[in-house]
């Protein structure tokens, strides 16, 4: 009998016990994809791209390092100007950095470039042929040689040349100043890979180098396999953005074999932007040869049959090579 009851109870225990409900699995959230990309960095935004390229000779002199602005950049193009300095194009289009400079002067394939680009050029001084392409009206563009103080200012941290700077709300001052639009009409634009992990093409290449005459303008690409992005340094020194203090950190490095040649005594050249040629590429950590060409004024990478070779989203940093001693000599890297 107290075994009847005990069991009674038992199962009146049982009855009246809570069981625990089975969780419903969590409905995945789903991502919503952006509708619009970026025309130099292939990124993914929410607005259509409305703002047309800024493109701005960087000094590049020892002097100038570390530059303002120079890690917003969506591109940068390094090239050399007279004797064995380069100098940076950096194109805005993306984001426009609050200083940007120190600037200097344009020269005549600078110009070129900025046509091709569409792109409101701003610089600080020019040589002879530029100076007549600039009044020309070959490319809309703004010269700190007539804006020095204005729109143009000067820092007290470093000694002309190397101390001329654009404030980033001085850059539509600018375009309005001279009367340029700064609305993106020409649709120039790079070409990117989409959804894609991994770019494994060419040969492995952690690190690769751009090796000028002078070697304070020698460059090292170092590639981080967990960022998947490169760091630059020029002479041995981390490049690094001096509004900031972080490093450039880069998806695509670039470079082209071009012909130079000298043309006044003051060492200034002339570079050949249009003939197209030999090039290397690299991402991911690989390196290989493709070739470039001009394409209506842009200058692009493009595979053997023609295709355009395809970018990893993010900033790209593109070296013009002299053809002599010629891009094998020029461009090194190891694993």
């Amino acid at each position: 009998m107290c075994s009847a009851l005990l069991l009674a109870a038992c199962n009146k225990d049982t009855a009246n016990e809570v069981k625990p409900v089975s969780a419903e699995p969590e409905a995945e959230e789903a991502v919503e994809e952006l509708p619009y990309t970026t025309p130099f960095t292939g990124e993914k935004v929410a607005e259509e791209p409305q703002r047309r390229p800024i493109l701005v000779t960087i000094n590049n002199h020892p002097d100038a390092r570390p530059q303002s602005g120079i890690a917003y950049a969506d591109v940068v193009y390094e090239m050399l100007a007279e004797g064995d300095v380069t100098r940076f194009l950096a194109l805005y289009q993306s984001e426009i950095p609050t200083n940007l400079g120190p600037i200097r002067s344009a020269r005549s394939y600078f110009v070129d470039m900025a046509k091709g680009l569409d792109a409101f050029y701003i610089a600080h001084g020019y040589s002879p042929e530029a100076k007549s392409m600039l009044t020309s009206g070959v490319a809309d563009n703004i010269n700190g040689m007539n804006y020095d103080g204005t729109l143009f200012q000067r820092s007290s941290e470093r000694k002309a040349p190397h101390n001329s700077y654009m404030s980033g709300e001085n850059v539509t001052a600018a375009a309005e100043k001279v009367g340029a639009s700064l609305l993106y009409q020409k649709k120039v634009l790079y070409s990117f890979y989409e959804g894609l992990d991994s770019v494994k093409i060419g040969t492995k290449a952690n690190e690769v180098s751009m090796n000028y005459s002078n070697s304070a303008f020698n460059s090292n690409y170092t590639y981080n396999a967990k960022d998947n992005l490169y760091t630059r340094a020029s002479a041995g020194e981390l490049t690094v953005d001096h509004l900031t203090g972080e490093p450039v950190q880069l998806s695509n490095v670039l470079f082209f074999e071009m012909a130079h040649r000298i043309i006044d005594n003051e060492g200034r050249r002339d570079i050949d932007i249009t003939s197209g040629g030999v090039a290397y590429i690299a991402q991911q950590g690989m390196l290989r040869e493709v070739k470039w060409e001009n394409r209506d004024g842009l200058l692009v990478a493009i595979e053997s049959d023609g295709s355009d070779v395809l970018l990893v989203p993010g900033q790209t940093w593109i070296h013009f090579v002299p053809a002599s001693p010629g891009i094998a000599a020029s461009v090194t890297y190891s694993e």
